[in-house]
Parts: structure tokens; C-alpha cells; sequence
């Protein structure tokens, strides 16, 4: 063991991230290098040989591709179009009730997609212009989507919180009850801060909105085949008929049978939701296998042992180790997107808080929280970017950075809760 070639290693690791360098090539080139000036080349040539099957073979991973061919096939076939005019009828009475309805038709288009940046897209090509339209300030109009669209991966089915499990060897079903609490409260927070605005500011987000009282059965009627795949894939999981690896499959097909039955699944549809699938799952699989040797080269440092040592020594505590988590992943934030960090940095974290006795069921729906506050920061916030790209002819990108700041503040808020009262994450995965 060599905790100084550790110790190189990710400070290697780090100067090849500030240089853009990708995240999956940088893990592989750090990790391989490593193990090869610890234990020479050949066993570095075996682990870079051997580590692509033994991640990409994990049964559990398959519901990755699973859980996005759903999401695709759900978004290309329009399945998914009504969400916000459904929110609409609904809330839209409400002060900033627009708003207040993109938020949780977010919430609702998480439930099928499982990807924060595809949230903000979709609902931000429809809802924006309509608040823009109706007197909302255009920044907190973009920033209320690009806020509402980080619930996309605290909602499962999550991509985030698949790959968090495989890492982490725990129960993907039980970080995906955790993450729907989390979700929820998210949801709440946000519209929470959206009807403060409306009361005080009525000249940043106006009180109310007119809605046609005829056009609530019309669309509460198109949005009947999300409602049925959100029953069929949670309903079973939540009840133990299925694991989550297999919601994904019952979830992909449901969502292909629906499509097929409400006349939908047009050749084009089935295509891009294809090439999308397998273009997104290939670079996840990639960075995380750079992941997976990054923990076998920490291992074999001796690194990880030494950090989890040094932990212990110094007595930090609990409100101690986890303000220092915080910050790392809200620094992290600004410049990583959020696989990348978290693949990273778990490593290191893991046995660290497993011998303070921190859940990871916990602990993974705390990180993909603050790996989603990344997609709202500056200067790399990816959420950001997105809604900039779909609404270029009503905001620029200072505005809507601009604009989700009252939401960071509110997702600062339910970071604090979560750390204070961890059963508001547990309570609902205790009960399976």
C-alpha cells in the first residue's frame, strides 16, 4: 500500500478535471497509471481488462437503460405534453399559480423520466413562454423551471440514485422511497417561495391566473396514460411485486404498450427514444466504470483506510463531518456535472461513513440533493444552460441565474432539514 501514490492520485485527478479533461478518461488514466507504479503493469493491465465486465454485468444496472428507454419512449410519443396544462387545473387559481403548476408538473414528468436536464427541457419549452406571457418577470420564470427540473432525478425512478446503489451496494428500491420524500419536500419548498414572491412581489409573479373553466376534463383526460405507468411501475415497487431493476423492464414496456394503444408509437418515436437510450447509457456505463477502478486504485493505496483513520481522530462529529461533505459537493457543484462528482467522490466518502455509522440509504438521497443544487450554480449550472437554450427569445442566462436564487436558498433550507432530522428520509423505507 501507498497512501502517498493515493494522495497523488487525486490530486492528478482533480488538475485533469480543471482542464476539462472527461471525467470517465480521467478516472481510467489516474486509476490505471496508479495501480501500475504501485503493484506494476500487469496487474494494472488485468484490472483495466476485468473491470468493464465486472460493472457492466451487474444485474442491477440494467434497469439504467430500462428506466431511460421509458422516459424516451414517454417524451417522444407526447405522453407527457399535457402534465402542465393538467397542474394548471389544478392550481392556477393560486397565487403565482402558473408557477406553482410548472413546479409540479416537473414533478409529475419525473416520475416517467428520471433526468433533471429532460424535466427542464420539456417543461420549460412549454411553461415559460406562457408565465412570460401572463406577467411573470422572465427570470423567475426560468428559474422556477430550471429549479423544478433538479426534482427530476429526487423523484424516482432516478438515474442518480440507480448508479448511487451499484456504487454503494445498497438497496436501489429504498434510496428511491428516500428520494421521493425528499422529492416532494423539494416540490413543497419551491412553492412555498413561489407564493412569498407572489404576495409581496405581485410585480415579479402575479397573484393569480385566469383558467378556462371548460378545458379541465379535456386534459385531464390525455395525461390518464402517465397517471397508469406511474401506478404499474410504483405502485408495484412500492409493494414489493417487483425490485427496482425490474420496474424498469415492467415500466419500458408498459410505456411501449400504452403509446401502441393511444395510436403514438410512430416509427420516428421509436428511434430517437432508441438512440437516445443507448447514446445516454453508454456514457454513464463508461464513467462508471472509470469509477469503479478509481476505487479499486483508492483500495489498494491504501488511501481510503487512512482517510476514514484521520476521520475518527479528529473527532468531528456528526454536524462536523457533514458540513464538510456539504461544502465539498456544493464547490464541486459549480464546475462537475453530477455524475462525475459523485462517481468521484464516493469513494472516498463511503468508508468514511460507514464507520460512523451514517445510513447510505441516506446518505444517497443526501447526495443526489446536492449534486442537483450543481445544476443550478454558477458557473456550470446545467439546468441553467438547458432553459437558456429552450427559451433564448425571453431571458439570457445572468437573468436565470438570477432567478433561481430564492430557490437555492430554499433548497439550502431542506439540505439543513434532511441533516437535522435524517427520519424525513428513512421513515418511508423503515416501513419496507
Amino acid at each position: 500500500m501507498s497512501v502517498e501514490t493515493g494522495i497523488w492520485g487525486v490530486v492528478a485527478l482533480g488538475f485533469l478535471l480543471i482542464l476539462r479533461l472527461p471525467v470517465a478518461l480521467a478516472l481510467i488514466l489516474v486509476s490505471f497509471s496508479g495501480i501500475w507504479a504501485m503493484i506494476g503493469l500487469k496487474p494494472a493491465l488485468g484490472i483495466l481488462e476485468n473491470t468493464p465486465y465486472s460493472f457492466v454485468a451487474s444485474w442491477t444496472m440494467s434497469a439504467v437503460p430500462m428506466f431511460l428507454l421509458m422516459g424516451f419512449v414517454a417524451f417522444h410519443t407526447g405522453m407527457t405534453g399535457g402534465l402542465f396544462a393538467a397542474a394548471k387545473v389544478l392550481l392556477a387559481r393560486l397565487p403565482g399559480g402558473l408557477a406553482i403548476s410548472s413546479i409540479f408538473a416537473c414533478s409529475a414528468f419525473a416520475s416517467v423520466s428520471g433526468s433533471s436536464v429532460a424535466t427542464a427541457a420539456a417543461m420549460g419549452r412549454i411553461a415559460i413562454p406562457e408565465m412570460v406571457k401572463a406577467g411573470y418577470r422572465p427570470s423567475i420564470a426560468a428559474g422556477s423551471i430550471a429549479a423544478g427540473g433538479t426534482i427530476g432525478a429526487l423523484i424516482p425512478p432516478s438515474i442518480l440514485m440507480i448508479i448511487y446503489g451499484i456504487i454503494a451496494e445498497t438497496s436501489v428500491t429504498q434510496v428511491f422511497v428516500g428520494g421521493l420524500t425528499i422529492g416532494i419536500l423539494t416540490a413543497l419548498s419551491y412553492a412555498i417561495v413561489i407564493l412569498v414572491i407572489s404576495l409581496t412581489r405581485p410585480d415579479v409573479i402575479p397573484a393569480r391566473a385566469e383558467l378556462d373553466p371548460g378545458e379541465g376534463g379535456r386534459i385531464l383526460v390525455k395525461i390518464l396514460p402517465v397517471g397508469a405507468l406511474v401506478v404499474l411501475v410504483f405502485g408495484g415497487l412500492f409493494s414489493g411485486y417487483f425490485t427496482a431493476t425490474e420496474a424498469g423492464a415492467v415500466g419500458a414496456l408498459g410505456t411501449v404498450v400504452l403509446a401502441a394503444i393511444t395510436g403514438k408509437l410512430t416509427r420516428h418515436a421509436i428511434s430517437r427514444s432508441l438512440i437516445e437510450t443507448v447514446t445516454t447509457t453508454g456514457s454513464l456505463l463508461i464513467i462508471g466504470i472509470g469509477a469503479t477502478m478509481f476505487t479499486r486504485f483508492l483500495g489498494l493505496s491504501g488511501l481510503q483506510g487512512f482517510i476514514a483513520q484521520a476521520v475518527a481522530g479528529a473527532d468531528l462529529g456528526y454536524l462536523g463531518l457533514m458540513l464538510i461533505i456539504v461544502v465539498i459537493y456544493l464547490i464541486l457543484g459549480t464546475f462537475m456535472e453530477p455524475f462525475g462528482a459523485m462517481l468521484v467522490t464516493l469513494p472516498v466518502f463511503l468508508p468514511v461513513l460507514e464507520a460512523q455509522g451514517v445510513s447510505l440509504v441516506w446518505f444517497g438521497v443526501l447526495v443526489v440533493k446536492l449534486l442537483e443544487i450543481g445544476m443550478i450554480t454558477p458557473p456550470v449550472g446545467l439546468n441553467v444552460f438547458v432553459i437558456r437554450n429552450v427559451a433564448a427569445a425571453h431571458v439570457t442566462t445572468a437573468q436565470i441565474f438570477k432567478g433561481v436564487i430564492p430557490f437555492l436558498v430554499a433548497d439550502l433550507v431542506v439540505v439543513a432539514l434532511v441533516i437535522a432530522v435524517p427520519a424525513i428520509v428513512l421513515f418511508l423505507p423503515g416501513l419496507l
